[in-house]
């Protein structure tokens, strides 16, 4: 499992998956889909999508990862977490069938014919499938989607998918099917001609979303939202659009799926303004996404965000700064793969910091962490489990502090279980 054990369980070829597609008679081919790749912001893109679709009526499937407390979060259909009657059968079914073809697919592969198997029974209308990694050779790569939507380039995985922006913007670029639309969420110097280039190969057009859909700020309403005003090419088109997640970064993200459902519109898909408005309002209600700038305490304020390479915690940082607190105190963990050094430079110096580890082979050890924070210049203190550090950090916080609690996915993943 990738999330446990990192490079080790990436397999870079689609041969077990097409076997797998074969195994269980191809069944992504029996539903629609949208296909969601990026550095960041996929997850959260991916649970837009499918809110506005429920809301609209549609029988919605929503395959992402990772999961952060229960693998069934994974595969869902309107909201609902694959039964586990569903998981136990489909190994069963898997065993059966694989007597013969004698494959050892990877937990990935697995899971992605889970998905594609159990959404086919469900009879889903159609299904958001969010890329694990890469986009390329990632088993999910095997559909071919109304729209594809590519949120952003930045370096992460880059042991895996190249050292430069643009040769991970070529592997994310592999997802662009012919005559599938493409939407970019952010447009970037680095990467739009890589993008611009497949799109041109693969006869389809292309869309750079922030080009288009433009919020310069979002306010917060009585009960918690961010309200935005979208304009697009210069006219206001979506007036006091709210939106149940928090983090600013979202009106990146919303500019993405705001492109992505006009051009669904555009091809037939019954989607009215109405059901943008109710399903961003209510991600969380209908797909139950957490852990997205997710406020969860008050008086200190606590938050905690899966934000885990530079470009995710650079955007984490710049809305802490904007946030009032009188002291900051930041929960950080990070597994060993990631560049390390980059994260360190950019987080902020005046917080006290709780350096610990998710209980994962993948967890740079606390002590380790530790002692590469203060050569960067952080002070802080070692502490081996992510829920002694948050309990230690609410014993010297004062009800007008801060607690922001992050650096993986996994961190948050442990503070939830």
């Amino acid at each position: 499992m990738y999330q446990r054990t990192g490079p080790a369980a990436y397999k870079n070829t689609l041969g077990n998956t097409l076997v797998l597609d074969e195994l269980f008679k191809h069944p992504h081919t029996h539903f629609k889909t949208i296909h969601v790749a990026g550095t960041n912001g996929k997850g959260s893109s991916s649970h837009q999508l499918a809110s506005v679709l429920q809301e609209a009526g549609y029988k919605v499937g929503l395959y992402t990862s990772p999961h952060l407390i229960d693998f069934r979060e994974r595969i869902r259909v309107n909201g609902q977490l694959i039964p586990e009657a569903d998981v136990v059968g489909f190994v069963d079914e898997f065993l059966r069938l694989n007597e013969e073809a004698a494959i050892e697919p990877s937990f990935f592969e697995m899971t992605v014919a889970m998905a594609f198997d159990f959404f086919r029974k469900s009879q889903v209308d159609i299904a958001v499938i969010e890329v694990g990694l890469g986009g390329r050779l990632d088993s999910t790569n095997i559909i071919t989607p109304e729209v594809s939507l590519i949120t952003n380039i930045s370096l992460d995985h880059t042991a895996l998918l190249g050292n430069s922006i643009a040769e991970i913007a070529e592997e994310k670029a592999g997802i662009i099917k012919t005559n599938v639309p493409v939407v970019i969420s952010e447009s970037n110097e680095a990467y739009n001609e890589v993008f611009q280039h497949k799109a041109e190969a693969m006869n389809t057009s292309i869309s750079f979303a922030d080009k288009e859909y433009q919020a310069n700020y979002a306010m917060f309403s009585p009960e918690g939202k961010q309200i935005f005003n979208f304009h697009q090419r210069g006219e206001l088109v979506f007036p006091d659009l709210k939106l149940d997640l928090l983090g600013n970064y979202q009106r990146h993200n919303l500019a993405g799926v705001l492109k992505t459902l006009e051009l669904l519109q555009e091809s037939g898909w019954a989607i009215s303004q109405q059901a943008i408005y109710e399903g961003l309002a209510k991600v969380t209600a209908n797909t139950g996404l957490r852990g997205r700038w997710e406020v969860v305490g008050n008086n200190p304020l606590m938050i905690c965000d899966t934000a885990h390479n530079e470009a995710g915690l650079t955007a984490i940082v710049a809305q802490l700064k904007a946030t009032p607190w009188k002291r900051l105190h930041i929960v950080l963990g990070m597994v060993n793969d990631k560049k390390l050094d980059d994260v360190l430079a950019i987080l902020p110096r005046e917080a006290n910091y709780f350096f610990t580890q998710a209980k994962i082979p993948r967890a740079l050890p606390a002590k380790e962490l530790a002692d590469k924070a203060a050569q960067a210049g952080l002070t802080g203190v070692s502490i081996s489990s992510v829920a002694e550090a948050v309990a230690e950090a609410q014993s010297q916080a004062t009800p007008e502090d801060l607690i922001y609690i992050g650096g993986s996915t996994f961190v948050v993943a442990d503070y939830f279980s």
